[in-house]
């Protein structure tokens, strides 16, 4: 039987990433005739930046390598908006042409590999005239919901058939009815990219490209999405593939941030002499910060609730600017007076956060996080209830999907929005903060009861005879039988 060769292109963000490896372990682990490579383009985010580099230096399983592709200069100085295109557009040169020595040397060696096909990221399906120039099939994975895949085929779908401008929707109290949601969906939750003219055209081009895929692969699973997942298989789009939760499930050296390993075992100590699920992890993600005046709102909410806490507080880049935040020098400059020494008993505020390990330790019983999708499947994968406060992106959908939709979390602020700068940033109070604090560390006993069961439930998926295990099994399946691999 013919082996095959896949290339897998993330977006140059940590995130898809992370899922884009994972699912290449996941291919090459289950059959053994797949092989993949990875292309990764460069990114302006210092921790993306790093990560790649150590994923590039890391053992990685047989079968799968990483190529880290070299800065476009054009790219670097584009605004946020054009960024990615043009990312894509500069480095088409080079991916053609590492996809041509592969293509070339599966032809002059019968026992090498065929290259059968791309994988291409939902936010990167402009890339699919490199496979028609290859002439092979190509697969989209997304990094985000099955409810937010269907929420773009919905918005493509109003402004195509219905004539809709959804630019002129924003900062309205308008709802949707949206088909892989079962409530109504506040369009203020909407990502700022579906409701801004200048942004609007991206996203409907990528959900225009997402219909044109052999079949897209899904970071979920149907018992967590039943309702999202049904929606999308209804004839009209390409097949989907459930194959989640695809999450690290402890962490490693590319999560440990620059003040390096001292600072991570002075967190897990820490950690191992707190009581079982007894404390609050605050965690922002990559982009993840605030502005002085919500950094003190949430220090009294803290200080007020009693509760103990592991707070990863990262200072933000200058206004205006698209840099990732940074480590405070002296946490003292940003902090009310004195809550360091009030709080020393309870509480410790940190750097950057290895997320997976401390997640994963039992003394964590809540996690107030910014909503991006892994971030919540590690949140549930781990069986920690999760305080919602998205920041940006899909975020505010994904803090509805679960408070609302699901019902497995408990709300801080969840149509609290910011741009990628951080210089539009509202205040949310002390008081609304603690009430959401005391809510999943003390009263809510159903959700962390849910939590744990869909803990339980995300690691049997996976398993032989799990909705996963099966939904990957039949995507090989018919990449194989698409691919015309059988002999």
């Amino acid at each position: 039987m013919k082996k095959a060769e896949l290339v897998l292109i993330p977006i140059p963000a940590r995130g898809h990433i992370v899922s884009a490896v994972e699912i290449a372990k996941l291919l090459v682990q289950r059959d053994d005739r797949l092989s993949t490579t990875i292309f990764i383009y460069p990114a302006r985010n210092p921790i993306t930046t790093k990560y790649n580099e150590s994923l590039a230096a890391s053992t990685l399983p047989d079968r799968l390598r990483v190529i880290i592709l070299p800065s476009a200069e054009s790219s670097d100085t584009k605004p946020h908006n054009q960024f990615i295109t043009s990312v894509y557009d500069g480095q088409k040169p080079l991916v053609r042409e590492y996809v041509s020595k592969i293509k070339t040397q599966s032809e002059l060696s019968p026992d090498s590999p065929q290259f059968a096909g791309f994988i291409f990221d939902a936010f990167a399906t402009g890339l699919k005239d490199l496979a028609n120039e290859f002439d092979v099939p190509w697969y989209a994975f997304s990094a985000s919901d099955a409810a937010y895949l269907g929420c773009l085929l919905h918005l493509k779908a109003l402004h195509d058939e219905q004539g809709v401008d959804l630019s002129e929707l924003g900062n309205s109290d308008a709802e949707l009815e949206i088909p892989s949601l079962a409530n109504s969906f506040p369009v203020k939750c909407l990502p700022l990219s579906s409701l801004e003219k200048y942004t609007l055209p991206i996203v409907l081009e990528i959900a225009g490209g997402l219909t044109e895929a052999k079949g897209i692969l899904m970071n979920t699973f149907l018992e967590l999405e039943p309702h999202a997942v049904n929606s999308l298989s209804n004839g009209k789009n390409p097949p989907v593939y459930p194959v989640g939760p695809i999450v690290k499930h402890e962490g490693d050296g590319r999560d440990v941030g620059s003040d390096g390993s001292k600072n991570y075992r002075d967190i897990m100590e820490w950690l191992d002499d707190q009581a079982p699920s007894s404390v609050l992890f605050l965690c922002f993600g990559s982009r993840g910060s605030f502005r002085s005046e919500q950094v003190k709102e949430i220090a009294w909410a803290l200080e007020r609730s009693g509760h103990r806490f592991l707070w990863s507080l990262r200072k933000p880049s200058p206004s205006g600017k698209l840099n990732s935040p940074s480590d405070y020098e002296n946490l003292q400059e940003v902090l009310p007076e004195g809550f360091l020494d009030r709080t020393a008993k309870i509480g410790k505020v940190i750097g950057w956060a290895p997320q997976v390990d401390i997640l994963a330790h039992q003394a964590v019983g809540g996690f107030a996080s910014h909503c991006g999708w892994n971030s919540i499947l590690e949140s549930l994968w781990f069986g920690v209830p999760i305080a919602t406060w998205p920041l940006y992106a899909e975020q505010q959908f994904n803090a509805f999907y679960m408070v609302i939709e699901l019902g497995l979390g408990v709300e801080i602020k969840m149509d609290y929005t910011m741009n990628f700068q951080g210089d539009d940033e509202i205040i949310v109070n002390a008081d609304d903060i603690m009430k959401a604090i005391k809510h999943i560390m003390e009263e809510d006993k159903e959700i962390r009861k849910k939590v744990k069961e869909m803990s339980r439930i995300s690691e049997k998926t996976l398993m032989p005879g799990g909705s996963s295990h099966s939904s990957l099994g039949r995507l090989i399946d018919d990449m194989i039988e698409n691919l015309s691999l059988i002999n």
